[in-house]
């Protein structure tokens, strides 16, 4: 009512004056009537505008207590230290009550902890500073004390104790307001420092919050965790307006370590609509320090050091994972890798890792390559942080450095594929060597006698290949094909000339034309002519190209390897292997297309002939016949 009043004598004494008073001083504050808590503070914003003299502007504030009778109370000045009256003196002293200045012309009443006395009529004034006295030099706002009735409480605090890396936290707060005005309540969780980082404020530390309009508010710092569902705050109806409010955190992170703390706000939304905190309370639960999976966490596998097998044995690898934590539900992604024997041999000298198996959190067993499939095995959980992988029949391929390796999804039993895992170790490695037969393969080719190769005969190319080892063993044969280099062509062309096989780094890569597996299966690669393998006999291969074209002439080498019988009956690669010498093959000009070559040209010959004569005879007789015409 009274800034109502003191807005209507503005604009009165503006229409009064007229053009004097293009500059009217007006003092504001925020429209009342403001109710506030008992104990807590109170901030009232006042400014002043339209006035002459300094950019600096002295305030004073007065209180009009409801049960004054309309007398003034002097508060607080920004230029009389004597102005406060007795009931004030102290809490101005003691800087409880006292004006902080925002700008020259804007100020604010602080009252740290407001009385119920306290209750009244707050006017601000503005001493004068202008040559004329003209609009308003002061205001008054209404402001109620109502009594605090916000209440917090917790069931259990943290303990203290170490909580592993991955473990559940679920911390609980009570909170209600019994307020006859209407309010709203703000229940926040928090941290303070002991993760790592710096928090200076509670806010800063915010880790999720139900905010006055009852949504759910994350921490800046907290925010992808809450969308990933690993942060969770709940409501639940209690007794007596005290609800209780539960927040959860899926599993902890060394990060987590702090203080914890539960902030409970009473809000209220003032006639302007803005939204004011009236009252606040904090609740320290406790301090949480999560010790890290690092600490406690190792891979051990077995047998350890060096193990040495026939071919044909059953390779057997353990994987224990120990210093689990006992009560957190932790997913484990187990792996197999295996540092393979390498093109000489040695276990262990490939440069190169491939996995062998895993087992996926889920349970779930897959291989890593062809190789490990073929040579058929099992990967099996056999106790809890107990890993078999087991190769029923051990092949010399098989050789080579193994390691376990463990990703730990710590509290996640069973994580996304794009979740990332809390720790990933890997044990010492396991050295396997296979004892193979001694192996040696040897590989000849060469074209059979015949006539000579023209387009459209059928190329013959026979390679013998042999294995010379104890126990059952097959050669598996392979045929390819380089064109024929550019030097090749000054050379007498011949159909059986033995020579190296063009170098791969100058010449283009060859074509595998066909194989014959070790198993008898016939496979064919080439897409042009037609094309047929065989094996004559042991040890004596047959390659045919019906029809050939000119593409199907080149360089031709054979490629032996030889492939052992273990124990069981299984097939394996020996990683023996030989190659042939190269064989080069080109295709002479069929008699018909010698004979069609002079028929051609022959023909054209008569032609041209044939139309020089009836030109030049045709030329003589136009010029007889002209000349015949001029005698006449």
């Amino acid at each position: 009512m009274g800034t109502a009043m003191a807005s209507m004598k503005t604009l009165f004494l503006c229409l009064l004056w007229g053009p004097q008073c293009a500059l009217c001083r007006d003092v504001f504050l925020p429209p009342g009537t403001l109710y506030r808590v008992a104990g807590f503070p109170l901030s009232l914003p006042c400014g002043v505008s339209g006035y002459e003299g300094p950019r600096t502007q002295d305030f004073e504030w007065f209180l009009i207590r409801d049960d004054a009778g309309g007398r003034q109370m002097g508060v607080v000045s920004t230029r009389d230290e004597g102005f406060p009256y007795a009931p004030f003196q102290a809490r101005v002293r003691s800087g409880e009550v006292r004006v902080e200045r925002d700008s020259g012309d804007r100020v604010r009443l602080v009252i740290q902890r407001l009385r119920a006395d306290d209750q009244g009529k707050y006017e601000c004034y503005t001493p004068s500073t202008d040559s004329t006295y003209q609009g308003n030099y002061s205001t008054t706002v209404p402001v109620k004390v109502i009594p605090d009735t916000l209440q917090i409480s917790f069931s259990r605090s943290l303990t203290g104790q170490p909580a592993p890396e991955g473990a559940e936290l679920t911390l609980t707060c009570s909170a209600g307001i019994r307020s006859e005005q209407l309010t709203h309540l703000s229940v926040a969780f928090g941290r303070r420092g002991g993760g790592g980082e710096a928090l200076e404020s509670a806010a800063a530390g915010e880790i999720i919050a139900i905010d006055k309009l009852l949504g759910v508010v994350p921490g800046p710092s907290y925010r992808k965790r809450y969308e990933d569902g690993e942060i969770t705050l709940e409501k639940r109806n209690g007794e007596a307006g005290v609800d209780v409010y539960v927040m959860k955190m899926r599993a902890v992170r060394p990060r987590d370590s702090g203080a914890y703390f539960c902030e409970a706000s009473q809000w209220i939304r003032d006639p302007d609509r803005s939204w004011q905190k009236i009252a606040q309370r904090t609740l320290e639960i406790g301090n949480l320090t999560v010790q890290r999976l690092a600490e406690s966490l190792s891979i051990t596998s077995s047998p350890k050091g060096e193990v040495t097998l026939q071919v044909g044995s059953p390779l057997i690898l353990t994987c224990e994972v120990l210093g689990l934590p006992s009560g957190v539900r932790s997913g484990l992604l187990v792996q197999w890798m295996k540092k393979g024997s390498g093109s000489d041999g040695v276990a262990g000298s490939g440069a190169v890792e491939v996995e062998v198996a895993r087992m996926s959190p889920d349970g779930v067993v897959s291989w890593g390559d062809d190789l490990s499939r073929a040579s058929g095995g099992s990967m099996e959980k056999v106790a809890e942080g107990r890993y078999s992988l087991k190769l029923f029949s051990a092949r010399p391929l098989d050789s080579g450095v193994y390691r376990c390796v463990v990703s730990v999804y710590a509290g996640e039993g069973n994580p996304g594929a794009s979740t990332p895992a809390t720790l990933t170790q890997r044990s010492e490695g396991v050295t396997v060597n296979l004892k193979s037969k001694d192996v040696l393969v040897a590989a000849v080719a060469h074209l059979p006698r015949g006539p000579l190769l023209k387009r459209g005969s059928t190329i013959t190319l026979i390679c013998n290949a042999t294995v010379t080892t104890t126990g059952p063993a097959q050669a598996q044969v392979q045929w390819l094909r380089w064109p024929i280099p550019e030097r090749g062509a000054k050379k007498t062309m011949s159909q059986a000339l033995d020579v190296s096989v063009p170098d791969p780094s100058v010449e283009k890569k060859p074509t595998l034309v066909a194989a014959l597996m070790y198993d008898g299966v016939a496979k064919v690669y080439a897409n042009g002519s037609e094309v047929s393998v065989e094996r004559l006999s042991a040890g004596s291969y047959r390659l045919r190209v019906h029809a050939a074209t000119t593409e199907d002439q080149g360089v031709y080498v054979c490629h032996a390897q030889a492939f052992g019988q273990d124990p069981h009956g299984g097939w394996y690669n020996t990683g023996a292997k030989a190659e042939s010498n190269a064989v080069t093959v080109y295709l002479y000009a069929r008699a018909a297309d010698l004979v069609l070559i002079p028929l051609v040209i022959g023909v054209s010959s008569s032609l041209f002939v044939g139309i020089v004569i009836i030109a030049t005879v045709t030329c003589c007789f136009m010029k007889r016949l002209a000349r015949q015409r001029a005698v006449k």
